[in-house]
């Protein structure tokens, strides 16, 4: 792997060449999780219909599926102390200013379709002084960056070992007032080793584009100023990389989808193939016997079948009936081969049909067990991809703690935490219930307070105030129950029945009167 003189100096492409493969990847398969795959597969040549091309996005749902799987529920970050201590609450404290759950989140669905993503940690202002301070304090800053910008440097020993992070940004000075061949652009370096960050600006004349003018590759040209190192104080780079999963003699990790980028090209022209089919049997021609059409000075008959979608057949007309013209086009073999598509694309993503409603996906009366082992291999691959989140956020944390001990406001003792997941299946509450029960032999094993709280989803405070609204109700019921007597409804049916026969003597003497 090249260092930073080898891939940022005068005269040298950017990106550099070795890494074009890794960015060209993380581009294509980003059509794919959008669902762009006619832009994909035409602009490689893959298209064999024309304009005519049907997909279906599976590549979305696929990374959709597994960062659900991964973080949707958040995940949440302990340090093995008490709730009210300092280590703890500075861990909550960096998780809840930084968004963190929405941020691993997206992490999680990106790295998905890149195979790669990258956590930078920093101290200074989210906006960097475009806002007031009094709105945008500094603060520890945990955020993420394009995978597409990052480019590591690794150990000569270990190519899985990284050294280095070069952060290279392209940015463009002139707007979009000039040609794209003749804008201005400087490439933004920021080179993270332990314990200092070097910046570095060169500048870039763009080579290639797009037909879109969506410039590909630059030259880069002299350096525009002097470097500038500043000393962080960390012991490790400031950026830390995590894999989507990855093997052991290289740093690039793999993504979800590349390997299944044929099986989504076959399964794509198999759906435009019945999509044409359909369409042409929709507006058939009409076939009739000769003589029915008009016919030209010369007796022959004038149709045109691509416009009236009418033709005569030569023959015996008493033998020929008017009907349309349509062919076999083996559409059940169709959709049975997209069948067997779809299947081998779950089969290789490890994600069984249930997790999609597909197949036998109903779950009435079946317990939370049961569901967990038809999904199986779907949480497999969720275990698998949990390590590595789990050693990559653990060092996010520990980075960022360290950086609050070097500003000066930290209080507290630095403290590798402790990550809990959840595998992001909906728990099966009864099935918990009685085993508790069982091991416990049907002790109490959860208060009022607690059992409210989670029922509800009420804070402490709300819980002892809907506690004491009980106790409230239960004292009136009980006050009323003591003071009532059974005997006043005796007393009541008593005297109506005394003063009955008083009324009707009433009525009758006034009817004689």
């Amino acid at each position: 792997m090249s260092t930073f003189n080898q891939m940022f100096s005068k005269g040298e492409f950017y990106p550099p060449i070795e890494h074009k493969d890794r960015i060209s990847r993380y581009k294509e398969n980003k059509l794919l999780f959008e669902g762009k795959h006619g832009e994909l597969f035409r602009k490689h040549n893959f298209n064999r219909h024309g304009r005519m091309y049907v997909s279906v996005n599976l590549a979305g749902i696929i990374a959709k599926k597994s960062a659900d799987f991964l973080i949707a529920d958040g995940v949440h970050v302990s340090a093995g102390k008490e709730d009210n201590s300092k280590e703890q609450l500075a861990l909550d404290r960096l998780k809840d200013e930084n968004d963190l759950d929405i941020l691993f989140y997206e992490s999680a669905l990106a790295n998905a379709y890149r195979g790669d993503s990258f956590f930078k940690v920093r101290y200074g202002q989210e906006y960097g002084g475009e806002i007031d301070a009094l709105f945008d304090e500094p603060r520890v800053i945990i955020e993420s960056i394009n995978a597409s910008y990052v480019f590591p440097e690794v150990a000569k020993h270990n190519n899985n070992l990284i050294t280095a992070y070069h952060v290279a940004i392209p940015v463009r000075l002139d707007g979009e007032s000039e040609e794209i061949m003749d804008s201005k652009w400087v490439l933004n370096i920021e080179s993270h080793y332990a314990g200092r960050i070097i910046y570095n600006q060169f500048e870039l004349a763009v080579m290639v584009t797009e037909a879109d003018g969506t410039p590909i590759d630059f030259k880069i040209g002299n350096s525009t100023r002097s470097p500038q190192e500043v000393i962080t104080g960390v012991p490790v780079p400031l950026v830390v990389h995590i894999p989507n999963f990855a093997v052991d003699d290289h740093w690039e990790g793999l993504d979800d989808l590349s390997e299944l980028k044929p099986l989504f090209d076959e399964l794509n022209n198999r759906l435009s193939q019945v999509a044409s089919i359909l369409d042409k049997h929709s507006d058939p021609a009409l076939a009739l016997p000769m003589g029915l059409l008009t016919e030209d000075e010369h007796g022959r008959p004038i149709f045109n079948v691509a416009n009236s979608k009418v033709f005569e057949i030569d023959g015996n007309s008493k033998d020929i009936i008017p009907q349309y013209v349509t062919w076999n086009g083996q559409l059940q073999e169709a959709y049975s081969e997209i069948d067997r598509l779809v299947e081998m694309i779950l089969m290789t993503a490890e994600i069984p049909a249930v997790a999609l409603g597909k197949g036998d996906s109903g779950t009435s009366g079946s317990s939370g067990l049961a569901i967990r082992f038809r999904l199986n291999s779907l949480l497999a691959k969720i275990k698998r991809k949990r390590k590595y989140y789990e050693k990559g956020l653990k060092r996010v944390f520990v980075i960022a703690q360290h950086l609050e001990t070097v500003v000066g406001i930290a209080d507290y003792e630095i403290t590798a935490p402790k990550l809990i997941f959840t595998d992001g299946l909906d728990k099966d509450d009864l099935a918990e219930a009685n085993l508790v029960a069982m091991r416990t032999g049907g002790a109490v094993t959860m208060s009022q307070k607690t059992a409210i709280m989670k029922l509800d989803g009420l804070t402490e405070e709300q819980a002892e105030t809907e506690i004491k609204r009980i106790e409230e109700e239960q004292s009136a019921v009980a006050e009323k129950e003591a003071t009532a007597s059974p005997s006043i409804f005796n007393d009541i049916e008593d005297e109506d029945a005394d003063e009955q026969p008083v009324e009707e003597k009433e009525e009758t003497e006034g009817e004689q009167a």
